[in-house]
């Protein structure tokens, strides 16, 4: 019960924070990118620190670049070269340093950079793509998995009987699974519903909603797990302590970092928008 306090206390603080930065975002659009860009730098920061890499200058500061420069390369369309920079620059480091920081140190850097990075980052790609609506984008990449993470949980609490990943994470059941289904599936159709009135011009596709909520709302589960495994190899409860009940960033945010490129990836080849 006490995690459950916990947990609403956050929403509680968290919820009117969240509007605030998509009131100004939705006028002010740098203001997404830089929020975008700090979050993503932190995440970063705790998953370098769950292997005690934080403590190595070589390794934190290149990551800490190319993660705070991720949105201004999406906002320029820099393509892929600064990504090549980035690898070279690690590959170089592992070779000039190879005392202080093994193969699979920088492995797990680079890549763990690189799905932090753009996971996260891909959010920015849509909105201009659609009408420069941030706030939609945000909402809807961010909810979706938030509310099935909430809908898991309390169906865990009250439904739950069936493990299902006890080697990865004891707590997640089938019922929770389900109802985390349910309930991400519900939040797409109620945040297009919300955002029609936010929108007047705007005509929601909720054929298109129906499926990035329920396809979220299962690959949000693969999110949680991966970041879990990481948690249980490094030895570590949560990335860090930010959001009392959640824990750090990372743990806030991992489901996001699979779900928000699904929504790009779906709002390329299908009309998220009728008009």
């Amino acid at each position: 019960m006490d995690s459950m306090k916990a947990r609403l206390l956050t929403a509680a603080i968290g919820i009117p924070a969240a509007v605030i930065i998509l009131i100004l975002g939705e006028s002010f659009h740098w203001i997404m990118h830089v929020i975008m860009a700090l979050i993503t730098a932190i995440m970063v920061f705790e998953l370098l620190s769950a292997k005690k890499l934080h403590n190595n200058p070589f390794v934190l500061i290149p990551c800490l670049l190319f993660t705070l420069a991720q949105p201004a390369i999406i906002l320029l369309n820099a393509g892929l070269f600064p990504l090549f920079i980035f690898v070279i620059v690690m590959c170089l480091i592992m070779i000039t340093n190879n005392t202080r920081v093994n193969y699979s140190d920088i492995t797990f850097a680079l890549i763990g950079t690189l799905l932090v990075s753009w996971g996260m980052c891909s959010i920015l790609i849509m909105p201009p793509i659609y009408y420069n609506y941030y706030a939609f984008f945000f909402v809807i990449c961010l909810g979706v998995p938030w509310c099935a993470d909430a809908g898991a949980y309390f169906s865990g609490v009250f439904l739950g009987q069936h493990k299902l990943c006890p080697n990865v994470s004891p707590n997640k059941t089938v019922e929770g699974f389900i109802g985390g289904i349910a309930a991400g599936t519900l939040s797409a159709l109620i945040i297009g519903f919300v955002f029609s009135f936010l929108y007047p011009k705007a005509e929601f596709n909720y054929g298109i909603l129906l499926i990035i909520g329920a396809l979220s709302s299962i690959i949000s589960v693969l999110g949680d797990l991966t970041f879990s495994l990481i948690k249980r190899s490094c030895k570590i409860k949560d990335y860090g302590s930010f959001f009392p009940g959640h824990g750090g960033f990372l743990d806030r945010f991992d489901s996001v970092i699979f779900t928000a490129p699904l929504v790009y990836f779906i709002g390329t080849f299908f009309r998220i928008f009728l008009v």
